[in-house]
């Protein structure tokens, strides 16, 4: 564990090693969509919960033995990745129908801008790397992250055999 490392109660019974500075800040902020341009990783859970709001054949797909909600070409320049191509949820006006109008996210989703792996048997969640230079959220608001890694960190996270959110399409 770094100095700067602090083990956090995120659950009853379920502590996070948090790496990041603990007076970040994060807010979604309008018309970014950095994020769904990812591959958005799919684990048991979301599945399920994915099947109820949308047809998996046409929403999902396989890479490397793992699901993944499918990448689509996006008409918005802004966002997207090099290829043209985001979330299938990603809406044309750049906001996310399962989060909208489904009111639920896939873990991934909620993990974002955080990162997590497992190490020495403890959940470690910092900042990505790619957030700091694309993310528009970090540190534009009072909502420091420390103090809402609940609404962040599913508590699936960990029950999983690899958390790790570095994987990507």
């Amino acid at each position: 564990m770094s100095d700067t490392a602090r083990r956090v109660e995120v659950y009853p019974g379920r502590e996070a090693v948090v790496e990041f500075d603990p007076d970040l800040t994060f807010e979604c902020v309008d018309d970014c969509t950095w994020c769904c341009h990812h591959g958005v990783l799919l684990y048991d859970r979301d599945l399920i919960e994915l099947a109820e709001r949308a047809n998996l054949a046409e929403t999902t797909t396989d890479f490397r033995g793992e699901k993944f909600v499918t990448r689509e070409e996006k008409s918005r320049e802004q966002h997207v990745a090099e290829d043209g191509h985001a979330c299938a949820f990603l809406r044309e006006d750049g906001l996310c129908t399962l989060h909208l109008e489904e009111d639920w996210k896939p873990t991934r989703c909620s993990v974002f801008p955080l990162g997590v792996y497992l190490e020495d048997g403890d959940l470690h969640v910092d900042i990505r790397d790619s957030a700091h230079d694309h993310c528009d959220g970090l540190n534009v608001s009072d909502r420091r992250v420390i103090d809402t890694l609940e609404a962040f960190l599913p508590e699936v996270l960990w029950d999983l055999e690899n958390p790790d959110s570095d994987r990507a399409l």
